[in-house]
């Protein structure tokens, strides 16, 4: 039986799919195999000793302990793309709230109508060019990050007639192939930041990330751009843009991460983390996540993991090793030469490394003793090793 902690409320999508009998699934359950987690914070929380995977439904991880996790041979999971298609629509949303002043005229209507010597109907068409503002077609976006969401943005945004720019120093070929052929991608951000009329930005919130975009970016874009941040808080330094926005060079910012600071400027659209905010995209991320932890848990498949390389192997055995190790030198080796020594025979075996970490999975033609795995287990570099049988 397998012991899920959650951490945060988790769609019954996805908790549905964890059978009741294999696995013990609630917040009260201690000792737990693995967690399921949304945005509760974790950085102080105390791993017990059982604890092999931490599943996290949505994309970021800011809220996990990623070196920490690594170190005590724990695979932190996320869940990219589940949230996609919900984001996507909320950037549709906030572009055309940055063109034209919609927040401000509907808050104007309604104080009309809350004076009782005003005729609605008259003074909205006197008062309306108040908030005009420009369309979206023939206009220049620029998409920063071209990952699920960013893909899918370029491509919606071609559909409503914009002409789109999109960089990604780390573009896969997976993304590539998701992105219309009608897209401009740049190997260099300053070509887009020269051409956009609009720009929106997706990538993860890391240390090279931070204030990805500040004063000197914004003095390379053209004057009266219009930003957008659906992505994460720390990727736009506030004061810059604040200072931005109070001399026009920023004609209008919407910000999905609202702060004391950013909410009081000038042509600020905040938004209450609204992006993945719809019932499908929770029902996504649960059922990603849990089937990840499960699939990890009982099969010793990994699959995006933000910490481990992704292993993914048929089983060809009657016992399996799932082994996390440092990435030195001489590891499969070892790992092989006390196999061979103990008589077992190696069915499949794979290994891929992710920075200074690595995962081996190897499956073999017979039940491995534990005197055997605690001698791989005694193997320098070795942080983990769990032996799953068929």
């Amino acid at each position: 039986m397998y012991r899920i902690k959650t951490l945060n409320k988790i769609s019954a999508a996805g908790l549905n799919l964890l059978d009741q009998t294999r696995f013990q699934v609630g917040g009260d359950v201690e000792n737990e195999d693995g967690i399921l987690v949304r945005s509760a914070a974790m950085h102080d929380y105390p791993f017990p000793d059982a604890l092999r995977a931490i599943a996290r439904a949505g994309a970021g991880t800011n809220n996990i302990p990623i070196d920490r996790c690594s170190e005590n041979g724990i695979v932190v999971f996320n869940t990219p793309g589940a949230n996609a298609n919900a984001v996507k629509e909320l950037v549709i949303a906030a572009l055309l709230l940055a063109s034209r002043d919609i927040v401000g005229g509907c808050n104007w209507v309604r104080e009309q109508v809350a004076d009782d010597s005003v005729k609605v109907e008259d003074v909205v068409e006197k008062g309306k060019a108040a908030f005009a503002g420009p369309e979206l077609y023939h206009k220049t976006l620029g998409v920063i990050g071209l990952g699920a969401i960013g893909a899918l943005v370029c491509n919606v945004a071609l559909e409503l007639g914009m002409d789109v720019y999109g960089y990604d120093p780390f573009l896969s070929v997976n993304a590539a192939l998701r992105l219309d052929r009608h897209v401009h991608v740049v190997q260099n951000v300053e070509e887009l930041y020269r051409v956009s009329d609009y720009i929106t930005i997706h990538v993860p919130y890391t240390n090279d990330t931070k204030d990805f975009i500040n004063s000197d970016t914004i003095a390379k874009m053209k004057g009266h751009v219009r930003i957008l941040n659906l992505a994460r808080g720390g990727l736009v330094n506030d004061d810059d843009m604040l200072e931005a926005l109070e001399s026009g060079r920023v004609a209008r910012y919407v910000t999905d991460f609202p702060d004391e600071k950013i909410c009081r400027g000038k042509n600020v659209i905040a938004m209450p983390h609204l992006g993945a905010s719809t019932p499908e995209s929770e029902e996504n991320c649960a059922r990603m996540a849990a089937d990840q932890l499960k699939e990890y848990l009982v099969n010793g498949n990994i699959r995006n993991s933000v910490n481990l390389p992704n292993v993914v192997q048929e089983w060809s055995g009657i016992c399996r090793l799932c082994l996390i190790h440092k990435n030195v030198p001489a590891m499969l080796t070892q790992i092989t030469t006390i196999l061979s020594d103990e008589g077992v025979n190696v069915e499949n075996l794979t290994n891929k490394s992710k920075k200074e970490f690595a995962y081996t999975l190897v499956d073999v033609n017979s039940r491995i003793k534990d005197d055997v795995a605690d001698k791989l287990r005694a193997i320098p570099g070795m942080i983990r090793v769990r032996v799953l049988n068929h």
